[in-house]
């Protein structure tokens, strides 16, 4: 595996940054890679007991692969959270949104449940498991926090920490209208699989930009799940701990 990076090695200046993100669909950006010959996550490693027996050894989650984008505000970082919530179903699915299209930030992409730290929470586990509740009525009592991963600097300007939880079914969703515009699972399998796992990149005259993404045909609602950006990097860094575990 490779050291710990930043998800684009050449980074735009913060106003191309800014047009970027807000023209360019990600989705028509050359493939440059595909991890192939990397392992599979052992089925074994994906069930609930050996996922809380890594976290036990490894709360923090090991090493992160991909930790930072490049910012695009001047504004200072606001601590975040976000709940990988683990549906313990025949096999093991993730939990994610599509987010609402009138968001300020990264609007109608795919995401975990999560959001800015507030004043009032206890601790960051407090706040994955508040904006779970708030964006789609994921009670809190249905979540077993295990670990976490490492934080994740995003390029809207948040240092966001991943808490994992399994979820124990049954349960009822109720997207947030002004956040949510979906919400659907995906199998931890294929996500664990770096035949998914797919680098693209796009290369100006002004700056090159690299990133990761994992698209999934949801066979539920006919549409392919285009997963990037952080949410991929922080699936990755799931992948690299389950997959190559630090030592004792």
């Amino acid at each position: 595996m490779s050291n710990a990076s930043s998800v684009s090695p050449s980074s735009p200046p913060a106003a191309a940054a800014v047009r970027v993100s807000s023209i360019m669909d990600p989705r028509r950006a050359p493939v440059v890679q595909v991890d192939s010959a990397l392992p599979a996550v052992a089925p074994r490693l994906l069930l609930a007991d050996s996922l809380r027996q890594a976290f036990v050894a490894h709360p923090h989650g090991g090493e992160p692969e991909i930790f930072r984008e490049r910012s695009w505000t001047d504004r200072p970082p606001a601590k975040a959270a976000v709940l990988v919530a683990l549906v313990q179903r025949q096999e093991m699915h993730v939990l994610l949104t599509q987010r609402s299209a009138g968001l300020t930030n990264h609007s109608g992409q795919i995401a975990f449940p999560g959001g800015r730290q507030d004043p009032e929470d206890r601790d960051i586990n407090d706040t994955a498991l508040r904006e779970a509740w708030e964006e789609v009525g994921l009670a809190r009592e249905r979540v077993e926090i295990i670990g976490r991963l490492p934080e994740y600097a995003t390029g809207s300007g948040f240092e966001v920490t991943p808490i994992v939880g399994l979820v124990q079914p049954p349960f009822h969703l109720q997207a947030n209208p002004g956040e949510v515009d979906e919400v659907f699972e995906v199998p931890l399998s294929f996500l664990m699989n770096p035949a998914h796992h797919r680098w693209q990149q796009l290369d100006t005259p002004e700056f090159s930009r690299r990133w990761l993404s994992m698209p999934y045909d949801d066979p539920a609602s006919g549409q392919q799940r285009f997963i990037w950006g952080a949410t991929a990097s922080m699936l990755r860094n799931l992948y690299r701990f389950l997959a190559f575990p630090p030592a004792l």
